[in-house]
């Protein structure tokens, strides 16, 4: 079975549409998808209604990767197999969405006194439901103040950058409440791409658990095998589910839908849970 539990779709900062992405991932042959858009739900839907109706072999899981704060680091967790109409859930998500509305008004109010114009109706227009910086990356190339969106990050949307702006995202163990309060599944999103010492990644995993976590993503085709060693043997003390994902934005050369993602044999699969 070939399985992808991290994807994101035009609802948040994807290229291809829900109904795109769900064919994509016909093509590649993934059995199991989720679709996980930050703080954003809103993909779900016609998603499970492109695979009826182009009658696809295709399982989608419900799926979110809400932005959280821990310790000065923005901490990823994925929601799985959750009720998607669960009341609690979708005040979370709300809240979210209101924080990411707020922070993009900061960010072009920084770019406005940049001598950058106000680029709030621009953005606005790129993206569908869930606003970040990368759409005022984006929005920057197109407008030709920049070559191409790294370098958007690097002038102006990185960490200590003018444009910068510190989110105001839920806590770790928030997002794991409101998870599991609508029947899902907790897991840590690409553990193996934080900026972080192995001290510091065993205090991530120890508050993850102690919280109500139950799984971690284990794979990535571009990570270095002795971080993945670590992260590996960091969640089997754990006893942690394991999951794969992507973390699909775009055709690419380097991630593709469901490629690159074999489950080491000795850690028991988060879709056992599903």
């Amino acid at each position: 079975m070939r399985v992808d539990l991290h994807s994101h779709s035009t609802f948040s900062d994807g290229v291809l549409t829900p109904e795109q992405l769900v064919l994509r991932a016909g093509q590649m042959q993934v059995d199991l998808l989720a679709i996980t858009d930050h703080d954003c739900i809103d993909a779900i839907a016609p998603a499970e209604e492109a695979i009826a109706r182009h009658n696809l072999r295709l399982t989608l899981v419900p799926g979110i990767e809400f932005s959280t704060k821990w310790h000065g680091f923005e901490i990823h967790i994925l929601g799985l197999n959750f009720n998607g109409s669960d009341q609690a859930l979708l005040k979370t998500i709300a809240q979210q969405q209101q924080k990411r509305q707020e922070r993009a008004e900061k960010i072009a109010r920084k770019l406005a006194h940049l001598n950058i114009e106000d680029l709030s109706a621009k953005v606005a227009k790129v993206s569908a439901k869930s606003i970040s910086r990368m759409h005022f990356a984006k929005v920057l190339v197109a407008e030709k103040k920049c070559k191409d969106a790294p370098a958007a990050f690097t002038k102006y949307l990185s960490k200590n950058k003018a444009a910068y702006v510190s989110p105001d995202w839920l806590s770790i163990d928030q997002a794991i409440a409101a998870i599991k309060d609508a029947g899902g599944v907790a897991c840590l999103a690409h553990p193996f791409h934080y900026d972080m010492k192995t001290k510091w990644l065993r205090r991530l995993f120890d508050d993850f658990v102690n919280w109500g976590g139950e799984a971690t993503e284990l794979i990535h085709p571009r990570v270095s095998p002795t971080k993945l060693n670590v992260i590996q043997d960091i969640a089997k003390e754990h006893k942690l589910y394991a999951s794969v994902g992507s973390d699909f934005h775009a055709p690419n050369r380097w991630t593709e839908l469901g490629r690159k993602l074999t489950l080491p044999s000795n850690f028991a699969p988060i879709w056992d849970r599903f």
